[in-house]
């Protein structure tokens, strides 16, 4: 038995370090030949661990991320042609189930320059790549690359422009006072350095939230019809051998270890099999959110009586024939025919929570799990350890099916977001803000007759009279409805902005109404308050509306080109139909007054939505110089921006740029600190000035 359980959890331990542990199959080295005047070749090396590999420059799309090279601009030199790289082998990948093109062992790519000036100087830049060995990959991989080129004896210091006028001595002057490449290179840098660790720690503050969501689900599978009656029964097993309490208490040990183990590595399973780079497609494609959105309502018919979601019996009685054999072997089996006979009432709870997980980081299934089978080993363990504890235990009875029941109806409600996400992605208009809140609606006031006796299901029992417990779950319910209900005509319901669709979906908005009306008595058009400080029409107005009144674009060239005309900075909210973050920045940080008031009058503000799939036409297609694919789709675009000009891709993320589109201040992402996101803005406004006045 303790080979069993050292070699699972040698399962789960070793599968982690695949992402945990720091590997570098693929080291690189750079070089210059320079074999004549006014040229230079520029060799990348990769020298590849045996077994792995890289893949090529030429990848078909919906493969790996291809190998690619950037070289900072600079009047120094030019690039002739493209970098060329060594004859590649062509196999069928077995990770990605495609005929691709890699190298392995060693690479050497190939980039020619043509060399301007006469003195030496630096060529710097970047390279990505992705490295796979036959069972798994690693997550792309950014480098920066620096090479020393000797300067051009006879050259003329042109600069390589497409009028090929000379720079003048008076140009070279100020190109020798203003900010180098290499100055503004590292300047971004360390904005991104910064950026990450602001990342890090909203990461880990939801890592935590999201552990603690999955422990108080545990204990709430405790009382559900098929766990709570096996606390004795499974008890009673650790028992029977009262001529050594020690040794029960071992294995009550073994057993509470063993729950929390299985559990975990199903977590791990789930996340070796998603990995990250499956998130963007899970989190705003329109299939797996269709998908999960059936999978909770089909838990949630479950959990209201309508059939059971059992295990085949054979794999329960196996289970519970090994258990049969006693010892930590027996301790062990024990556990995982707790986990088999339970399912029908853990495994919606235990799929929901994996479905959360699956569009987010690579560790949050298995914190997940761990929150979970912690919470839902302890009672076993506790009671295990100290048996005269089950004379406190309330009896089994019809109050197990109502816990099933509520989680029934909770489960109804928060399938709905999936739904949700898909509808505004796609600009379905299924479910807009008012036929949202109103299934809301529904679903909890039927909830809190149900917990006051009104409503009754199959397999409850007949309910005399109402317990206070009952009476305050019902008054909770009915609060909670009661404070719903002015949202359907525009309130703003803070509490729950980041699971409704955006306000600007609801047909009808009592505050905009209002709004417009205090305008057509001041004399004013509805609206013009604010249209006026736009310079034209925005692109996709009619798909996508800014927060609370505010007018602004969603598309960045036509921003850059308004803030150039108005000399205002401009204010760059990436952003997304599912980001629940996103949503709850524009509700209790955007509404602050004074954010509002900077806003509307101090930036020009654009809205970039990443996950949107309203494809462009052809003319406004982009080929992404980040990973050389072309992007067809509003969401892609944008998402493409972000990435490879900020090096970020997570939402909200602010950035505030001047006319010319460099940075102003440190960007900002998730935080609901009015105070800090009014510095943010009063940072950059100082800097813009500053500008203005140089």
């Amino acid at each position: 038995m303790k080979k069993a359980l050292i070699a699972l959890a040698a399962l789960v331990i070793l599968s982690l370090p695949l992402y945990s542990q720091v590997l570098e199959p693929v080291k690189w080295s750079y070089s210059v030949e320079q074999r004549q005047p006014g040229e230079a070749t520029l060799l990348l090396t990769a020298k590849i661990d045996k077994g792995w590999h890289i893949y090529s420059q030429f990848i078909k799309e919906g493969g790996p991320v291809p190998t690619s090279f950037h070289f900072t601009k600079s009047t120094d030199y030019e690039l002739v042609g493209k970098v060329i790289e060594p004859k590649p082998i062509e196999e069928n990948d077995p990770n990605f189930k495609m005929l691709l093109k890699f190298f392995g062992d060693k690479a050497t790519f190939r980039q020619k320059i043509k060399v301007l000036g006469k003195k030496d100087f630096v060529v710097k830049g970047s390279l990505e790549f992705m490295c796979c060995n036959d069972s798994k990959c690693l997550p792309p991989s950014e480098e920066d690359i620096s090479f020393n080129v000797k300067g051009n004896p006879a050259g003329n210091i042109v600069e390589p422009t497409k009028t090929g006028v000379a720079v003048t001595d008076t140009v070279k002057a100020v190109i020798a006072k203003a900010p180098s490449a290499s100055d503004t290179m590292n300047k971004v840098k360390a904005q991104a350095e910064l950026k990450a660790t602001v990342a890090d720690k909203a990461e880990s503050h939801s890592m935590f939230w999201f552990f603690l969501i999955s422990f108080l689900a545990g204990l709430a599978a405790i009382i559900t019809p098929c766990v709570f009656p096996m606390i004795p029964m499974t008890v009673s097993f650790f028992m029977h051998d009262t001529k050594s309490k020690q040794k029960a208490r071992m294995e009550a040990i073994v057993y509470g270890l063993s729950i929390v183990l299985i559990y975990t590595l199903i977590g791990t399973l789930v996340a070796v099999t998603m990995g990250p780079n499956f998130a963007n497609f899970l989190s705003t494609h329109w299939l797996p959110n269709i998908l999960f959105f059936v999978i909770f309502m089909v838990f949630a018919a479950s959990f209201l009586g309508l059939f059971d979601i059992t295990l085949p019996s054979w794999m329960v009685n196996k289970a519970d024939k090994q258990a049969d054999q006693g010892g930590y072997r027996g301790a062990f089996f024990m556990a995982f025919t707790l986990v088999l006979v339970s399912f029908s009432c853990t495994g919606p709870i235990v799929g929901a929570l994996l479905v959360q997980s699956a569009g987010g980081a690579l560790l949050k299934p298995i914190i997940g799990m761990l929150g979970f089978s912690i919470a839902f080993a302890l009672p076993f363990t506790l009671f295990a350890f100290f048996p005269t504890w089950l004379a406190g235990l309330p009896k089994s009875g019809g109050w197990l099916n109502s816990v099933k029941v509520v989680l029934g109806f909770i489960e109804l409600a928060l399938g709905l977001k999936f739904l949700s996400i898909a509808d505004q992605t796609y600009h379905w208009h299924i479910l807009d803000r008012e036929v949202y809140l109103g299934m809301w609606i529904v679903i909890f006031t039927m909830l809190g007759f149900y917990l006051l006796g009104k409503l009754k299901f199959n397999h409850d029992s007949d309910l005399p009279y109402i317990s206070v417990p009952r009476l305050v779950l019902s008054i909770i319910t009915f609060t909670f409805v009661v404070y719903m209900i002015p949202g359907m005509w525009g309130a703003p319901l803070k509490a729950l902005s980041g699971y409704l669709p955006p306000q600007t979906t609801l047909d009808f908005d009592l505050n905009a109404i209002i709004h417009n009306e205090v305008q057509a008595v001041a004399g004013q058009a509805p609206g013009s308050g604010e249209r006026s400080t736009l310079c034209e029409t925005p692109k996709y107005n009619d798909l996508f509306h800014l927060p609370h009144g505010l007018q602004g674009y969603f598309d960045y060239k036509q921003a850059l080109e308004c803030a150039k005309k108005q000399n205002k900075p401009l204010f760059i909210d990436f952003t997304g139909h599912g980001c629940v973050n996103c949503r709850e920045m524009e509700a209790n940080v955007w509404s602050d007054p004074q954010v509002l008031k900077r806003l509307r009058e101090n930036f020009i503000v654009t809205a970039l939505y990443v996950d949107d799939k309203t494809e462009l036409p052809e003319n406004e297609w982009i080929t992404s110089k980040y990973d050389g694919k072309v992007k067809k789709t509003i969401g892609k675009k944008f998402a493409d921006l972000q990435i490879s000009r900020f090096n970020v891709n997570s939402q909200p993320y602010y950035v505030l740029l001047d006319t010319a589109g460099n940075i102003l201040t440190q960007p900002r992402s998730y935080d609901l600190n009015v105070d800090a996101f009014v510095k943010f803005l009063d940072s950059g406004l100082s800097a813009f000035a500053k500008e203005q006045k140089k």
